[in-house]
């Protein structure tokens, strides 16, 4: 079972590495989570400062130190912070799943970057965590993203009408999800 006693854990792959989150990223998340390519499949109020930026990782910081979410920065083989992923929430007792959600930097898109980090996060997932079921949710009209997770083995289970609430009104999302065994290699 999952305990991680509000520690982060490091995860290390070829070409990135997972790494918690610190108010030192804020600048560099900011530029992830604000850009208008990734803003807008976020279904979060869009970010307008490097210190609303900040105030999201303290939040999600205080959420890992409560195992009630576990988010990583991602950083390219030179170092830098290019996105993030993570568990935004998991169930186990009675459940075993997760779900996560990530983003990265346009210019590091469709280069494995993101594939890897995800390899990581649900090897974790799965492994450490003791998760059975793995979920992803995104937008209709982001195929990139729903190529990617059908890439790892996730497969389609439906369209969940209205399901969010974003300042555009209520949203549809696609549901994804990876049983543990039934990961592509």
């Amino acid at each position: 079972m999952y305990v991680c006693g509000g520690e982060v854990p490091v995860l290390h792959g070829k070409k990135v590495k997972l790494r918690a989150m610190e108010a030192e990223h804020a600048a560099d998340l900011f530029a992830v989570w604000s850009h208008p390519q990734v803003a807008c499949w976020l279904a979060a109020p869009p970010l307008s400062t490097p210190q609303e930026a900040e105030e999201l990782i303290a939040i999600l910081l205080q959420m890992s130190r409560e195992e009630e979410s576990l988010r990583w920065s991602i950083l390219g083989h030179d170092g830098h912070i290019i996105g993030s992923c993570g568990y935004n929430s998991w169930q186990l007792q009675g459940a075993y799943r997760g779900e996560i959600g990530c983003e990265l930097l346009p210019d590091y898109w469709g280069k494995g970057y993101m594939r890897e980090a995800l390899e990581l996060m649900l090897d974790y997932g799965f492994a450490v965590m003791g998760l059975n079921r793995i979920e992803a949710l995104c937008h209709p009209d982001n195929i990139r993203a729903q190529r990617l997770f059908q890439s790892l083995g996730f497969g389609r289970e439906g369209l969940l009408h209205e399901y969010r609430h974003t300042e555009a009104g209520f949203q549809d999302v696609v549901l994804y999800a990876l049983l543990e065994g039934s990961q592509k290699d």
